[in-house]
């Protein structure tokens, strides 16, 4: 991933590692009308850049097409925090989802769910691609200062 703040935890392969191992939603924030809208979507890290799918209806796809930038974070909820945040310009295409789709549905739920799996697959020619390229990003990571503190 370029453009990594000089400040990041971690270089690049520890920032890849993190990013394809997790299942942690990605939170992308817009800016809608006066306010911030964030929701958390399931992600895939590609080629340096994050992809999302969303429904073309949704507050958070009509807010991407409008603003084309967004800010990011994938963050652990539990210790040791750590995690990634960014700014990121973003692509967005209808028609093209269906592939990444079905792969962050694999990526997140596997073959726990085929209720709800149906139910986003019934739904693909409705849902855009967006993806995000980073402009600026960073990590954090507390784990060896918190590991500290637990002693």
């Amino acid at each position: 991933m370029d453009n990594l703040s000089k400040k990041s935890a971690w270089n690049r392969q520890q920032l890849k590692k993190f990013l394809d191992s997790s299942k942690i939603p990605i939170r992308v924030s817009v800016l809608d009308g006066e306010y911030p809208l964030i929701c958390s979507v399931w992600f895939e890290y590609l080629d340096g850049k994050l992809i999302i799918v969303s429904h073309q209806e949704s507050k958070l796809a009509k807010t991407l097409v409008r603003q084309k930038k967004c800010g990011f974070e994938i963050a652990s909820n539990d210790p040791p925090y750590r995690g990634v945040r960014g700014k990121a310009d973003v692509v967005s295409e209808l028609g093209t989802s269906e592939e990444i789709l079905r792969r962050v549905i694999q990526r997140y739920l596997g073959e726990t769910n085929q209720r709800l799996t149906s139910w986003l697959l019934s739904r693909v020619k409705h849902e855009m691609k967006f993806t995000l390229h980073p402009k600026w990003v960073t990590s954090w990571d507390y784990g060896e200062r918190m590991e500290e503190a637990q002693s």
